[in-house]
């Protein structure tokens, strides 16, 4: 039974496929206008490819990088149709998300097992709200065909510590939360560190600073979960999938995972729009997508969102040098 069905959702991915992944300008699709869940696939040389070519084309990958743009209804059909189909020339393959955190990984396990329902792991695993629409597809591809979901990332509270503390905040962790994070943080000037500078505005370099090292701690956390994986399961494949900033060009993640095992082979599906490219001789697979809608029209609004994000740290709890 559960052969049957692993075949009809793979089949049912890849039928979607076919239809999303024509150019809207052939025959079959002048009649539809484009939609958000249209994508068309480019190398990194710029031939065009489909589904299977890419699947193809990155098979002798370890670790398959998958950008995206959070809620984008193509990017995260997209993520689910290429898992179907890696899987499909692969079965010895697993999922790494950065979208549950290391703390959660028991959790997830149970989940996996059949031993707690959906609702339990959305509440007690802090699921993102778009769970149900944009991450259950994934999750259940790989419940579905017993296949590890890695809980790859560090925890939130923890990381908006390290933003506000610095990096040294790692040194007043319990040893039981320790664990959650990375053993070592990269924080010396790189590529990627010097592109989360030029997106801050503030102006306070010792801010930036503190905020980096947040930043990269979701990047060497999530690389340091996938190299040490594979250390405990070698030949396995595995498609991750986290966010564009954290994909794009190599830049984080990846080299988080090259400074930890220069051996393996990592590979980047990057989300692209006219608007927000990658530079041209990067080495990311390209995911054309259609733009997000803008956020906010006016300048006022979208600082006062921005105000609002940034106080919820007011009410942030930190450990001090006297807790531990």
């Amino acid at each position: 039974m559960k052969k049957w069905f692993t075949l009809g959702l793979t089949g049912m991915l890849m039928g979607c496929a076919t239809q999303s992944e024509l150019p809207v300008n052939t025959t079959a699709t002048q009649s539809l206008p484009p939609t958000m869940y249209d994508y068309t696939i480019t190398s990194p040389q710029g031939a065009t490819l489909n589904l299977s070519k890419l699947a193809l084309a990155i098979s002798d990958a370890d670790i398959i990088l998958v950008g995206e743009w959070h809620g984008h209804p193509g990017a995260h059909l997209m993520q689910a149709q290429l898992f179907a189909e890696l899987y499909r020339q692969n079965p010895n393959m697993a999922l790494s998300m950065e979208q549950f955190t290391r703390d959660k990984q028991p959790l997830l396990d149970q989940y996996l097992a059949g031993e707690v329902g959906e609702q339990t792991l959305i509440k007690e695993g802090n699921a993102w709200p778009n769970y149900i629409s944009d991450y259950r597809p994934l999750v259940e591809l790989a419940k579905q065909n017993d296949l590890d979901v890695i809980a790859a990332n560090a925890p939130k509270p923890i990381v908006r510590c390290i933003g506000r503390e610095g990096a040294d905040y790692l040194d007043r962790l319990p040893s039981n939360e320790r664990k959650w994070v990375a053993d070592d943080l990269t924080l010396t000037t790189d590529a990627y560190q010097e592109k989360f500078k030029a997106s801050m505005h503030h102006g306070d370099e010792a801010k930036t600073q503190r905020q980096f090292a947040a930043q990269t701690a979701w990047d060497d956390t999530m690389a340091e979960s996938m190299v040490n994986y594979l250390a405990k399961h070698p030949g396995k494949q595995i498609i991750h999938v986290a966010g564009r900033f954290h994909v794009a060009e190599g830049l984080g993640t990846a080299s988080r995972i090259k400074a930890r095992n220069p051996e393996l082979n990592v590979v980047m599906v990057t989300p692209v729009t006219e608007q927000s490219n990658i530079a041209e001789d990067a080495p990311d697979y390209r995911v054309n997508v259609m733009p997000l809608p803008k956020g906010y029209a006016s300048k006022d609004k979208m600082m006062a969102a921005m105000k609002s994000i940034s106080g919820r740290n007011k009410e942030l709890k930190c450990y001090t040098k006297l807790d531990k």
